[in-house]
């Protein structure tokens, strides 16, 4: 069986570089670090899917992908138009589609996203789905907060979420 290409590129954000992947169907992955550091996990997470790929470390396919980046990270995108390839469980892709939905500069708690897909006691089921969003930044993970209004997690750690808030201006709002 031959094996699917996957594109990689590595980029530069004001959260540090970020490793961009892409499938023939869309952005599939985004990884905090350079793709020296996050291969192994990226290859890991594929096997896990049982996908055959080839990473290709090849630009061209990841220009829309990194110019929105970019965009959203000079203030000047709020809403990301790419397509996506993202492997889930059905309860996965509904909270990522949940959470894709919280506006630019608007933060959301776990236990609201969990009463607006209706289930509202599966509040620590929607914090596991949010920590396996494949897509951080696209899907905007860090606007979901503590139902306190605490910052709690981010899988590429809270100093990151805070930046990606303080951008989205929402942070000020959150933290007095």
């Amino acid at each position: 069986m031959a094996k699917l290409p996957y594109y990689y590129a590595e980029m530069d954000s004001p959260i540090g570089i970020l490793t961009v992947v892409q499938s023939s169907k869309g952005v599939c992955f985004i990884e905090f670090g350079s793709a020296s550091d996050t291969s192994t996990s990226i290859n890991m997470k594929l096997r896990k899917l049982q996908i055959n790929a080839t990473l290709l470390n090849e630009s061209p396919p990841l220009k829309m992908v990194e110019e929105q980046l970019c965009a959203y990270f000079n203030g000047e995108l709020k809403d990301f138009r790419l397509p996506l390839d993202l492997i889930g469980t059905r309860f996965q892709k509904l909270v990522w589609e949940k959470v894709a939905s919280i506006p630019y500069g608007v933060t959301k708690s776990y236990k609201q996203i969990a009463t607006e897909i209706g289930s509202p006691k599966a509040v620590r089921a929607i914090g596991g789905a949010n920590n396996r969003n494949p897509v951080p930044i696209i899907i905007p993970c860090h606007r979901v907060i503590g139902t306190n209004g605490s910052m709690v997690g981010y899988g590429g750690g809270l100093d990151k979420k805070e930046i990606l808030l303080r951008l989205e201006g929402s942070f000020e709002r959150i933290s007095s």
